[in-house]
């Protein structure tokens, strides 16, 4: 991909691109872009240039990482998924995720009050309200690592692969640089934390040229969003547009490498920072929740793990066999899973056989009403199944 001449750039934009022409590795091209991102004068002029410049980013990233996967990536950088979800705890160095994770899992990890104690993936289980979620600690989080700087892209990888994030702060050691570099990074790695894709479908065609419904929510010039389109190698398709948009909104919604996960945020340390923190954190970042925990007064962990449940976005369902008291232990499933899903997860064979099932709990009217195939049961009902 071609990136267009910007005007009015500077020497060191010139310098950065230079660099990248007569880079000869993947990181040599990476650092090179990373340059010209960073010296690109930002106005509306150079708008589609600093997006190219993203998509060829994410392009060698993509492609380092599929190298990585090849290879089987680094040591310590492969866990398994266990439980029902798998939470990783991201932060920067020494800001106490092992503390965090041995709390809330008495898992076996080494705690030092130095930076970079954990260098690999370091898996725990917390039980919860009859249910098992993996935590992974994840090594520290630092500047540069959306660029592949220390462990960096199979750091994030790894990120981008579990199912929810608990970013761990120190409260007591400028905690808003920390968020601040924590979220730019994995803004750069392509996660979005409580974010939502913008409401942008793509339908691909074989011919027939590219339609767009919705223009008026679009504020760039056609010319540029097809431009884009052809970029991600869609010279044929329908594109609508549902909410107003600018050319960085469609080409977030186009990048499928891009992640958006739940996550909340722990403010470690606690006992050890001004409380006014507290306050400050919420104002500046009002889509997170925040919660502060003392590993040396073993304060908050209560919350937090009952946080953690909440956005692993599962639930609980008894089943029990017709006639027969008490349940047994509860399965997790997703939170829109319906009554025949629940049959699935029991076995295939009664599922195949489906007739109708009996419920108790919040999402019936009354204890063991009868419902249809795609009843949702709620978090903690029991559910009966009868077969044909």
């Amino acid at each position: 991909m071609m990136i267009d001449m910007p005007t009015n750039v500077t020497i060191d934009y010139l310098k950065a691109e230079d660099e990248y022409r007569d880079a000869k590795t993947d990181s040599e091209r990476l650092q090179s872009l990373e340059k010209m991102l960073s010296t690109i004068p930002k106005h509306k002029g150079t708008e589609k240039m600093v997006l190219q410049i993203k998509r060829k980013i994410a392009k060698i990233k993509k492609e380092i990482e599929q190298k990585e996967a090849k290879k089987g990536g680094g040591k310590g950088f492969n866990i398994r998924k266990e439980g029902a979800a798998q939470i990783v705890l991201v932060g920067p160095p020494n800001a106490g995720k092992s503390s965090i994770l041995k709390m809330l899992t008495n898992a076996d990890v080494a705690v030092g009050a130095y930076a970079f104690t954990t260098l690999e993936l370091t898996p725990g289980m917390l039980k919860i309200n009859d249910i098992q979620i993996q935590l992974v600690e994840v090594p520290g989080l630092i500047q540069g690592v959306s660029m592949g700087k220390g462990m960096g892209l199979q750091l994030l990888s790894s990120v981008r692969s579990a199912d929810a994030l608990v970013l761990v702060i120190d409260a007591s050691n400028e905690p808003m640089k920390q968020m601040k570099v924590t979220l730019d990074e994995l803004e750069a790695g392509g996660i979005k934390v409580n974010r939502r894709r913008p409401d942008i479908d793509i339908k691909k065609r074989v011919v027939g040229g590219i339609e767009i419904v919705g223009k008026d929510h679009i504020k760039a010039d056609l010319k540029d969003v097809k431009e884009i389109l052809i970029d991600f190698r869609i010279s044929s398709g329908l594109l609508v547009v549902r909410e107003d948009v600018d050319l960085a909104d469609i080409q977030e919604a186009l990048d499928y490498s891009t992640t958006y996960k739940k996550g909340f945020v722990v403010l470690n340390k606690f006992d050890m920072a001004d409380p006014a923190i507290l306050e400050k954190m919420k104002k500046k970042y009002p889509a997170f929740s925040f919660y502060p925990a003392s590993t040396v007064h073993k304060s908050g962990f209560k919350e937090i793990s009952e946080k953690v449940y909440q956005i692993a976005d599962i639930k609980r369902i008894f089943t029990k066999s017709p006639g027969e008291d008490p349940a047994y232990p509860p399965v997790a499933m997703a939170m829109d899973a319906t009554v025949k899903d629940v049959a699935k997860k029991v076995h295939k064979t009664i599922a195949k056989n489906f007739k109708y099932a009996r419920v108790w709990g919040s999402s019936v009217k009354f204890g063991g009403q009868r419902v249809g195939e795609d009843h949702i049961p709620g978090d903690g009902d029991t559910v009966e199944i009868h077969i044909k």
